[in-house]
């Protein structure tokens, strides 16, 4: 089970709960969760409950208690759910200082479309003077390629990621590092190209990276 298909509601709701058996070593009662959600049931906390048993986030034990699936059920789950926001910091004046829960900064915050993204591995050293350098991944979108921007080709069974150029003599693919050439694709063989994926960001050991957003796509 992938945590990503939870819904954002059911998220919020999953989050909540193991945010306060961190915090109290037992679960919240049904009316406690009913009140941070705002619910007038309980029966919609137990429509929640079942959609996370029924996608396998819960289960229940052989004394019908829910309890966390174990992979889901540890301090890591936190990073893949997001970045905790843990209040407010003044910019201007000081100002004093404001703690709160407000929720987490998600994948899908930093990179809008995240359903339309996947990950290739860098080899070599072509894109250097772009910051992207062998071993890094490169995070990639399901886009059209605007001429000037940074994708992924395939090239008769050979993968290469480059600037990519229209012109009227074919396909440049210009490297960032001028210890490589450009590679030019004729018009006659130009069917034979296939562009895997637009450039949007990359990660490595220092972070991640996120393309310039005015050649992005939200």
């Amino acid at each position: 089970m992938d945590k990503a298909q939870l819904t954002r509601k059911q998220k919020e709701f999953f989050e909540y709960i193991l945010d306060y058996r961190r915090e109290h070593s037992i679960w919240p009662t049904y009316r406690e969760i009913a009140d941070e959600f705002g619910y007038k049931s309980p029966n919609s906390v137990t429509q929640n409950l079942q959609a996370l048993l029924k996608k396998g986030i819960l289960y229940k034990t052989d004394e019908e208690e829910y309890e966390v699936t174990p992979e889901f059920d540890d301090q890591a789950l936190a990073y893949e759910t997001g970045i905790p926001v843990r209040g407010i910091i003044a910019a201007g004046y000081l100002q004093e200082a404001v703690e709160a829960n407000l929720g987490t900064i998600t994948l899908e915050h930093l990179f809008p479309n995240l359903n339309k993204m996947f990950a290739l591995r860098v080899s070599g050293q072509s894109m250097r003077d772009t910051g992207i350098f062998d071993g890094d991944f490169v995070l990639l979108m399901d886009d059209d390629i605007n001429d000037g921007d940074i994708g992924a080709v395939m090239y008769n069974g050979e993968t290469s990621l480059k600037r990519i150029y229209y012109g009227k003599d074919g396909l440049r693919l210009e490297p960032a590092n001028d210890q490589y050439s450009d590679i030019l694709i004729e018009p006659g063989i130009f069917e034979e190209v296939q562009v895997l994926g637009k450039y949007v960001g990359h990660v490595n050991r220092s972070g991640i990276y996120k393309h310039s957003k005015k050649n992005m796509i939200n």
